[in-house]
This record gives structure tokens, C-alpha cells and sequence, in this order.
């Protein structure tokens, strides 16, 4: 989904198989932010597909990831793999190391990035670890 017309909005690799998927929430916002603003998830979504995905990560927009007192929120996930919701992300600031722990999530057997290797942003703002099913 795009936000506005509830169309799913996919970019990189097709969406099959045990593609990474890094899901972008296109609802929230902070509350702070003034009722008429463009959504910041809208514009982090505008700011991850902009161009060509990480390999083995498929982009796409979702309604609600239960995360809007942290503001801009996105999730990455794959099947058999941990979870990952990070917030409080800033789309002209994050989006590169946003995508760059996405290629490091999607080349994981099991989606954890060792500490070190993991972006400042994404060490810095997850809100939620989930085990795989």
C-alpha cells in the first residue's frame, strides 16, 4: 500500500522465496507534527525507493506498525529469521543506512547482524526484536 490509494507499492527483487522484506509504515508521524503535514513515513517510503533495492530485499508500505509514539517506524523481516521494528527515524537523515542494514539483514541466514556491523541508526533505535516462527 502506498498510503493513499491502499495499492502495495514493491520494489528490488520479486517478492517471493525468503526475500528480506523491509516494511515502511506510512501512517505515522510524530505528535508533535501538525495535523496537515505529509506523513513522514509517506516521505521515508519516497526516500527507500527512490532507487534500486539491496539485493534480496523487497520494499513495501503498510498501514500501521503499532509504533506511532516513535514516529517514523520500519520493520524488517524474512521467514525464519528474527524481526526487527526500529522508530524515531528521520527520512532524509537514515534512509542510506536504513537500506545498508537491509542488506546486511538479507545476507544473514538467520537476520542478526552482529552488533558492530549493524548501522549507528539501527544499533540506536530498535524498538522491538521478535524470534522467528
Amino acid at each position: 500500500m502506498d498510503g493513499r490509494d491502499g495499492t502495495l507499492v514493491e520494489t528490488g527483487a520479486e517478492a517471493e522465496g525468503d526475500l528480506a522484506t523491509l516494511s515502511v509504515c506510512v501512517t505515522c508521524r510524530r505528535a508533535d507534527a501538525p495535523p496537515g503535514d505529509r506523513r513522514p513515513g509517506a516521505a521515508m517510503l519516497d526516500a527507500l525507493s527512490g532507487g534500486p533495492a539491496p539485493e534480496g530485499v523487497r520494499i513495501r508500505a503498510v498501514e500501521c506498525l503499532s509504533a506511532c509514539s516513535n514516529g517514523c517506524a520500519v520493520a524488517l523481516s524474512a521467514p525464519g529469521r528474527w524481526t526487527y521494528v526500529y522508530g524515531n527515524l528521520d527520512p532524509a537523515r537514515d534512509a542510506p543506512d536504513i537500506l545498508a542494514g537491509a542488506a546486511a539483514y538479507a545476507a544473514t541466514p538467520d537476520g542478526l547482524i552482529p552488533w558492530r556491523e549493524r548501522p549507528l541508526v539501527l544499533r540506536r533505535n530498535a524498538i522491538a526484536r521478535v524470534p522467528p516462527l
